[in-house]
This record gives C-alpha cells, sequence and structure tokens, in this order.
C-alpha cells in the first residue's frame, strides 16, 4: 500500500479513536464510557484502518517497508484524533468535553515518565490481545467480545494509549513540550508493550 493511502487510512482510524474519545469524554458513567469507547477500536478491525497502537505490534513479523510505514501511521492518527477534537471544539458540547479533557491531560502531564511508559507498556499488551483476538478467534461473538473487553479494560485500569491521549490533548488545548515529551514515552510504552507481547506469543505458539 503506498504510503498516502497508509496516511489516509491511519486518519480515519485517527478519528475513530477520536469519536471513542468523544463519547467516553461525554458520559458521566466511566464503565459505560469505556465500553462505548470500544467503537474507535471497532471501526479500525471491522474497516482496515491504520492504527499504531495495533499495527506496531507487529513489526519484527512482516517487512521492513512495514516497520517504516510505522510513523506515517502515527502522524496520520494525530492527524485524524485533532480533526475530530477541532470539529467539537466548535459545537455547543465542546465546554464540557474540553472540561474533562483538561482533567485527564493534567493527570497525565503531572506523571513521572516512569510511570507513563510502563502505562503505556500494559496498554499495548490489552490492545494486542483485542487485535489478535479479533483476527484469531473464529467465532464472530468471541470477536468482538475481544474488542469490547480489551478495549474496556485498558481504559478502566488507566493505561495510556498514545492515540487516545493525541485526542485528549487536542481536545483540551493543552499541548505544551511536557505534553510532547509525555506523549513520546507513552508511544514508546505501546510499542514496547506490543511489540514484546506479540514476539512473546509467536514463541508459546510455534
Amino acid at each position: 500500500m503506498k504510503s498516502g493511502r497508509i496516511f489516509l487510512s491511519a486518519v480515519l482510524a485517527g478519528l475513530s479513536i477520536g469519536f471513542g474519545g468523544l463519547v467516553f469524554l461525554s458520559v458521566e458513567n466511566r464503565v459505560m464510557g469505556a465500553f462505548l469507547f470500544a467503537i474507535g477500536l471497532f471501526c479500525v478491525c471491522t474497516m482496515g484502518f491504520h492504527l499504531f497502537t495495533g499495527k506496531v505490534c507487529y513489526v519484527l513479523q512482516i517487512d521492513r517497508s512495514y516497520a517504516l510505514s510505522i510513523p506515517i501511521i502515527w502522524l496520520g492518527n494525530l492527524v485524524g484524533t485533532g480533526l475530530v477534537a477541532g470539529a467539537a471544539s466548535l459545537t455547543r458540547i465542546g465546554p464540557a468535553v474540553r472540561e474533562r479533557a483538561a482533567a485527564l491531560c493534567a493527570v497525565k502531564t503531572g506523571d513521572s515518565l516512569v510511570s507513563l511508559f510502563f502505562l503505556g507498556v500494559l496498554c499495548n499488551i490489552f490492545i494486542y490481545i483485542a487485535v489478535e483476538g479479533y483476527k484469531s478467534n473464529p467465532h464472530p461473538l468471541g470477536k468482538y467480545l475481544a474488542l469490547v473487553l480489551g478495549v474496556m479494560v485498558f481504559i478502566l485500569c488507566g493505561t495510556e494509549h498514545c492515540v487516545a491521549d493525541m485526542f485528549y490533548f487536542s481536545m483540551a488545548g493543552a499541548w505544551s513540550v511536557r505534553a510532547v515529551v509525555c506523549l513520546v514515552v507513552i508511544t514508546v510504552g505501546n510499542a514496547a508493550g506490543g511489540i514484546a507481547f506479540a514476539w512473546l506469543h509467536g514463541i508459546h505458539k510455534k
């Protein structure tokens, strides 16, 4: 797939995660919000979009061109989440959603980098379980349970998903040097967790 098409697919994935983040911030009940956030990964997996946290898990299993596409996917996800945040900010729901996003972002930027890294590692283990479960489970119900449960668990545990965080920082208007550093650390943690767990899973299957 050419870089332009990968980037477009990544933008669409970012839009999808942005939708998930938007509904999560719009409901009072945290469990229901976590459940509804799964619309993001549902769209990504069923429509074949390129999401960094899912795609990065397989960099050791596919060719060099696949690995080189990962930064393009990350940037496309950033654009997509920013578009959703920008659109929501122009509506009547914007102020309330922005306030909740700001509270989330304050927690993230106030955390230590070590904590953010390992929360990123844990998050992408859940994402790998969700994505691989969707890909490999032969039963339709099992596929969708994998998606929903993987998403709900990573949110309710308070782990860090770099693409969701892109949306929160954009929605809150909270971009700063500290926010960028936090996002990079979370991204590295996501990559480390997903790649390591996928590698260990591959060894287990042999």
